[in-house]
């Protein structure tokens, strides 16, 4: 736990950056950020930002270039040895709850609900009822 802890403090004064107090640059103590960020989980808020993104790349006209980037497959190989993980993989495994995403990204409330519990919880994004249909 104090591994995501430092990680955090860590990612929170690169976001807000130092103060400038009395005439020099001094970095941001943990208190500092904790009352800056209002007690926020920097890793939930990651998770949720990379969905809100996934939502707004998929709902992207096709000629645009994120969305080219997004959906194209790069040529080539890759080094040795186990692959880096890639954003895509990262939002599959925040996502693998919800099987149906890409469907339920048209609705643009519904995203945003699902992004909001991604926030607020760590583990299930979605009611399972809500994303399974009766076949």
């Amino acid at each position: 736990m104090s591994y995501y802890v430092s990680l955090g403090a860590r990612i929170f004064r690169r976001i807000y950056g130092p103060k400038y107090e009395d005439g020099e640059w001094k970095s941001r103590t943990k208190r500092e950020l904790e009352e800056l960020s209002k007690g926020e989980n920097i890793v939930k808020w990651i998770k949720g930002q990379r969905i809100s993104w996934l939502g707004h790349l998929e709902r992207m006209e096709e000629d645009r270039m994120p969305k080219n980037i997004f959906t194209q497959e790069l040529e080539g190989s890759r080094r040795r040895g186990r692959p880096r993980k890639g954003w895509r993989e990262e939002v599959e495994r925040d996502l693998q709850v919800l099987r149906r995403w890409r469907e339920l990204v048209i609705d643009r409330e519904k995203w945003r609900g699902i992004v909001r519990q991604a926030k607020a919880h760590s583990g299930l994004y979605c009611q399972r009822k809500e994303e399974e249909e009766p076949e």
